[in-house]
């Protein structure tokens, strides 16, 4: 048993269960033995990849977007950029360097990394450098006062969770305590105090405070300072039930039980969840959108046909990233973008949600 795991159980022994979100939490910030706080692996050589490691016109698009953002705020002389979750800064490098086509962008933009991975801020600052960027624990310690361009991919989905399983007598909330031999195993506890609805017994359902919480902060955020925030992730975008708490190490599904602190926790982003609680502080919201259709409409065919010119060497190579970033059954498909902004049409590539009823 690992030292995270051996004290969870400890910490259980001790006081009892506890919630799916408090075992997340333990597993990916534990200070000494937390899967980000201490050795997180991403890339080709690590647990996972992101769209940022699949190919630079990832960062590159959203670079264009972001100055196109700030084009339709009316080129303010001082904005916030901020980047949540920055990996290892691979994003905001191809950002940077896609957003030099804008004049005047980079000059007007005061970069903010949010962050509270010391061995990723580490890897940001080797990769990007430290003129001209600045890094926070939180969106709240960014300085307000100026229009926010927030940009957050996979993000959402490492927020906690909890889950209560059906039975013939109502909900249970699914925890996480110890078997006989004290050994980390799932088990039932009392009635969740959330009103949940009514579904065959053995159905699973999944919620989260904690990206409710974050999508009424960034919404409020927005309505003080204006500006745009976008998030890309995998997710659904009607409400469902099931199971989607996963981890993975070594690019592999394992139990979420398996090895705490060693594996990525995860579970599907419950996008109607985070908008509404946006809209609810006063934010406007676009519809959710496939990830395939949002880079299209932002020019990717166009800007892997440039590369695969000037690299014609490459070019199987960049269709095949092409296919992965954006084909239906890839990210394309299965990562979902939704954008906040306050004032004005919706921002590049989407179109602002219908609010029924």
């Amino acid at each position: 048993m690992t030292g995270l795991a051996a004290r969870l159980a400890a910490r259980i022994a001790r006081d009892g269960p506890i919630s799916i979100a408090d075992y997340m939490q333990a597993c990916l910030h534990d200070p000494d033995d937390g899967y980000y706080a201490a050795h997180p692996r991403l890339g080709a050589d690590g647990d996972f990849i992101t769209a940022p490691h699949v190919s630079q016109m990832f960062g590159e698009l959203l670079g264009l977007w972001a100055a196109d953002v700030w084009a339709g705020l009316g080129r303010p002389a001082r904005l916030r950029l901020v980047e949540m979750g920055p990996g290892d800064g691979t994003l905001m490098a191809d950002l940077r360097r896609a957003a030099r086509a804008a004049p005047g962008f980079l000059e007007a933009a005061e970069i903010w990394l949010v962050e509270t991975s010391a061995p990723l801020a580490a890897r940001q600052r080797q990769v990007l450098g430290e003129s001209g960027i600045s890094w926070a624990a939180s969106l709240e310690a960014v300085p307000g006062g100026a229009p926010l361009i927030l940009i957050a991919n996979e993000l959402l989905d490492c927020l906690p969770i909890r889950q209560a399983v059906a039975g013939l007598e109502g909900w249970r909330e699914r925890l996480v305590g110890c078997d006989p031999e004290g050994r980390l195993c799932f088990m039932h506890g009392a009635a969740p105090e959330r009103v949940l609805p009514v579904a065959p017994p053995g159905s699973v359902i999944e919620w989260s405070t904690a990206l409710e919480a974050f999508g009424g902060a960034v919404g409020a955020r927005l309505c003080r300072d204006g500006g745009a925030a976008l998030f890309l992730d995998y997710g659904r975008d009607t409400a469902e039930l099931g199971d989607t708490l996963q981890a993975l190490r070594a690019h592999r599904k394992e139990s979420p039980l398996a090895h705490p602190g060693a594996a990525d926790l995860t579970a599907h982003v419950d996008f109607p969840a985070f908008t509404a609680a946006a809209r609810a502080a006063g934010a406007r919201v676009s519809e959710i959108t496939r990830q395939g259709d949002f880079l299209w409409s932002l020019g990717i065919g166009l800007r892997a046909q440039v590369l695969a010119a000037a690299r014609p060497e490459a070019a199987e190579t960049l269709s095949a990233q092409t296919e992965r970033l954006i084909g239906p059954r890839a990210m394309g498909g299965l990562f979902k973008v939704v954008a906040l902004w306050r004032d004005g049409p919706a921002p590049p590539g989407l179109i602002e949600a219908v609010l029924h009823g």
